[in-house]
């Protein structure tokens, strides 16, 4: 029950910042515009300096020997999630069949993983440093195929500052500064700057995040109960199951497969809205299918990652 009452402490504290984060926004305490300024500060500036900071601190040729496997496992993780996708995409109504598939492809890889295993493990866990070398090509991937979902992409052109994004760059400069074992050079001060700017990004996202839901929660209509229905049993329970099942038969490294399981049961990017709204689908039911996920992740994951450290031990 411990690491049941641990995720949930976890979990609790991400949903309490997003709840920050729709109050904050709802009571006009700042305007719902500002959240466009404040997401890049985040995900390019923010994000990309936690990263650094930590596979600069923790990351060893000792500790991670086969550190150059991690993001091959990612490409297992995402090969499997794109066969799971297409089979259970079946499942949901026809009409709003590719809202359903792009939210369970595109997982929120990065800040509920690295809230519960900073909860769990401890802010300079080196699971993190596995983490980032597992996600380091997620925005890229996201950023490069989310139109194959509604079938515009003769219509896109290649947005390069995107794809080579700031996660992917310093996530490989960090890690030449540690193989070539020159980051004993880099000045104190400016590690100090760039663990402050970290420090913001994982608390900042979420109420972000909350405060998008309000502003994109505006005149949705009706909701989808059915929909979110099917959608939260498979993207919150049934994944991670199978994931799991997977996990036992392959078995990695404890790290990767803590990794992957994290991967697998985690809600959906918040950018889904976004994207599906520029695409003239219907972005209100990615809204709801993100928004039910979220609120089931207080139940779905301590219940899923008991399971996982149950039957995947250390």
């Amino acid at each position: 029950m411990t690491v049941f009452f641990s995720i949930l402490e976890s979990v609790g504290v991400l949903l309490g910042l997003g709840v920050l984060g729709f109050y904050i926004i709802g009571r006009r305490i700042m305007p719902g515009n500002v959240l466009g300024f404040l997401s890049p500060l985040v995900l390019d500036i923010a994000l990309p300096s936690l990263i650094f900071v930590s596979i600069i601190r923790n990351f060893t040729l000792n500790e991670f020997p086969a550190w150059w496997q991690v993001p091959l496992w990612w490409v297992f993780f995402t090969i499997i999630l794109t066969g799971l996708t297409l089979i259970t995409m079946r499942v949901s109504n026809r009409e709003t069949r590719r809202e359903f598939a792009i939210s369970l492809f595109y997982q929120n890889g990065i800040f509920f993983p690295l809230a519960i295993i900073s909860g769990m493990y401890g802010s300079d866990s080196t699971y993190l440093v596995t983490l980032f070398l597992f996600i380091s090509f997620h925005p890229a991937l996201f950023f490069s195929t989310h139109y194959f979902f509604f079938h515009t992409h003769s219509e896109q052109k290649i947005d390069w500052r995107k794809i080579i994004h700031p996660v992917l760059i310093l996530t490989l400069i960090a890690l030449f500064l540690r193989l070539y074992d020159v980051h004993t050079f880099i000045p104190d001060f400016l590690m100090s700057g760039l663990s402050m700017l970290g420090a913001m990004s994982l608390p900042l996202i979420m109420i972000i995040l909350g405060g998008n839901i309000f502003v994109d929660f505006q005149g949705q209509g009706k909701v989808h109960f059915f929909e979110v229905t099917k959608f939260v049993l498979v993207k919150n329970f049934f994944f991670p199951l199978v994931f799991l099942g997977i996990l036992l038969m392959v078995h990695p490294p404890y790290p990767v497969a803590l990794i992957i399981f994290l991967q697998s049961a985690v809600p959906p990017i918040s950018a889904i809205p976004l994207v599906t709204k520029r695409h003239g689908r219907n972005s209100a039911i990615t809204n709801q299918f993100i928004v039910a996920s979220y609120i089931f992740l207080l139940i779905s994951l301590p219940m899923m990652f008991s399971l996982f450290t149950r039957y995947y031990p250390v």
